[in-house]
């Protein structure tokens, strides 16, 4: 069985808009290296948009303009990815994607047994509503030196308490830090 491991950027304050966070070469590495060990990606239908808009690459392969050189590896990474979309209103979705449909819980069960090296989710709405089917396997936050002073916030809405136990922490030179955890069972 292949795992599920829920990946995201917060500031100090516990923040999850994208906008609100800050980036270098390094995280950029450090994402595309992440993503290279996933089999797939899972997406709800806003994330999914939302990295499609950002870093979808032109079919004539070229960098679009304004893309700095080291962010490349990162786009490359996500646009040749594999990806599974939850969404119960796009009536379809292409850039290496096909929807996932029905009762969330069968469904991401049946991604989790198929032969791997794991699946990953971002984003907010989803990642919660997997959490609340205790259905993933790892949590890994990038928490970034910043307070943003708004949200989003991380599981606004958890019904219940989970217990997570740290098994690794990475610093980068900017100040931010991956803190990866597993859930106690």
């Amino acid at each position: 069985m292949r795992p599920l491991r829920y990946s995201i950027n917060v500031t100090l304050d516990g923040c999850c808009d994208h906008r609100a966070g800050s980036t270098d070469e390094a995280l950029h590495r450090y994402w595309a290296e992440k993503l290279a060990q996933a089999d797939a990606l899972l997406f709800g239908r806003v994330t999914y948009e939302m990295m499609e808009a950002a870093w979808r690459l032109p079919a004539t392969g070229v960098r679009p303009d304004g893309m700095a050189d080291w962010m490349e590896p990162f786009a490359r990474t996500i646009d040749a990815a594999k990806k599974y979309v939850v969404s119960s209103t796009l009536d379809r979705v292409d850039w290496n994607a096909e929807l996932v449909r029905g009762d969330l819980g069968t469904a991401v069960q049946q991604l989790k047994q198929e032969a791997g090296k794991g699946l990953f989710v971002g984003g907010l709405t989803l990642p919660l509503a997997l959490a609340e089917l205790g259905l993933i396997d790892e949590y890994e936050f990038v928490v970034q030196p910043r307070l943003a002073g708004h949200g989003p916030t991380l599981f606004a809405g958890l019904s219940k308490h989970i217990d997570l136990k740290l098994v690794s922490r990475l610093e980068f030179g900017s100040g931010a830090v991956a803190m990866r955890y597993e859930p106690r069972r």
